[in-house]
């Protein structure tokens, strides 16, 4: 299996980047058709659990803005021709927060490039379960 195909990043990147565009803009329709239309795809947010497409799109239809974000660091690793990650750092504006999200992409043969599973997070100014 080949990692890292530069060709398999790039498209990858392409999907993240539409994404982040779509998010900023808050384009529903598009964060929408970039997950996987099934019921076993996963998205854990920072305030929600949602599983199944159905849980996705009626949080998306709840969300009348997404707090804007400045990306720091993007780091994308692939796996063969058909399987990716995506890892941002980002940092909220306005409050300095910061962020992890991370997507699990899979290139189906009837669609193309879909999100099969995403995490977002905030960075716990401290962990008080660690000693």
């Amino acid at each position: 299996m080949e990692l890292d195909n530069p060709t398999v990043i790039a498209e990858a990147r392409a999907v993240f980047d539409r994404y982040e565009d779509a998010l900023m803009n808050n384009r529903t329709e598009i964060l929408n058709e970039i997950f996987w239309a099934d019921p076993r795809t996963v998205r854990f947010g920072i305030t929600e659990i949602l599983y199944g497409i159905e849980a996705i799109r009626g949080f998306r239809a709840s969300v009348k803005a997404y707090a804007q974000r400045v990306q720091r660091k993007v780091h994308i690793t692939s796996f063969g021709q058909d399987f990716a990650c995506t890892h941002l750092e980002y940092e909220r504006v306005g409050t300095g927060l910061i962020g992890r999200e991370t997507k699990i992409m899979v290139r189906l043969p009837e669609t193309g490039w879909r999100v099969v599973s995403a995490h977002v997070s905030l960075l716990a100014g401290q962990d008080p379960g660690r000693a």
